[in-house]
């Protein structure tokens, strides 16, 4: 049998696909286990620079499998589950989620836990739990109400109706989208770019955009300017720098000097 959840590195793009096509890629444990995994590969291989989250078939997630909620024997084993929105968040390598299809549930809470989200004309990007008689608990709030603001957020969490993929880029909830069989080769186009910038910069601009989050501007400015200061400290800085005196393209190789 094939894995549902599978990890592919070419050259500086790393790619983790859902493939549980049969159940519209719905999360199992053996999945989050597998994220795991695949997240904690990336995080320690230095020849990683991007990774691409994607699904096979209808949909790119669609969240939790609702089936096996219940084997958990209590709410509190419940909450202490493995959560694989956390598992993302935990990624260090900038992220691009590239939404093939229904994007529901925790499977929109793993797209907004990457750093930049394209989608195919024809997804839906929904938080249909309500329905269900709960609430998201993978950050489906908090990442709405940053992404499209706390209407347009209320809208979906409370009514439970997904959107078109057109909607959700008019509300700035993706960047970009393109016709289906266009989508991985847009990603990929998207993860040549950063791959091709100084890594240690794109890694902190990514930690530095995360914690632009959670404080007050002073406070913010300070953090950006500490670690432009440690990214300056680096080869790859020296690198940029001597290209552009020389008028060529850079070589970074993630060099801390």
């Amino acid at each position: 049998m094939s894995q549902p959840l599978t990890l592919d590195v070419k050259g500086h793009v790393a790619t983790i696909t859902y493939n549980r096509p049969e159940k519209l890629n719905a999360m199992t444990p053996e999945m989050a286990d597998l994220l795991k995994a695949a997240v904690a590969r990336c995080n320690a291989d230095d020849a990683v620079r991007v990774v691409i989250l994607t699904g096979t078939g209808k949909a790119f997630c669609a969240g939790s499998d609702i089936a096996l909620l219940e084997t958990y024997a209590t709410p509190w084993e419940f909450r202490n589950r493995t959560e694989y929105c956390d598992i993302l968040r935990a990624l260090l390598k900038p992220s691009i989620a590239a939404i093939n299809g229904y994007a529901f549930g925790g499977g929109l809470e793993m797209a907004m836990s990457c750093d930049i989200r394209i989608a195919a004309e024809t997804a839906k990007l929904g938080a249909p739990e309500i329905k269900l008689g709960w609430i998201g608990g993978g950050g489906m709030t908090v990442h709405l109400a940053q992404s499209i603001g706390p209407s347009n957020a209320a809208l979906m969490v409370m009514t439970g109706e997904p959107v078109t993929a057109a909607q959700a880029q008019a509300w700035g909830l993706v960047s970009d989208l393109t016709a289906p069989d266009a989508l991985m080769a847009r990603a990929n186009e998207i993860a040549g770019q950063i791959a091709a910038r100084a890594p240690i910069a794109a890694e902190t601009a990514k930690a530095n955009l995360k914690a632009a989050y959670n404080m007050p501007l002073e406070q913010a400015v300070a953090y950006e300017r500490d670690l432009q200061t440690i990214c300056f400290a680096t080869s790859d800085a020296d690198e940029g720098r001597a290209a552009f005196a020389e008028k060529r393209s850079p070589n970074f190789e993630k060099r801390r000097r």
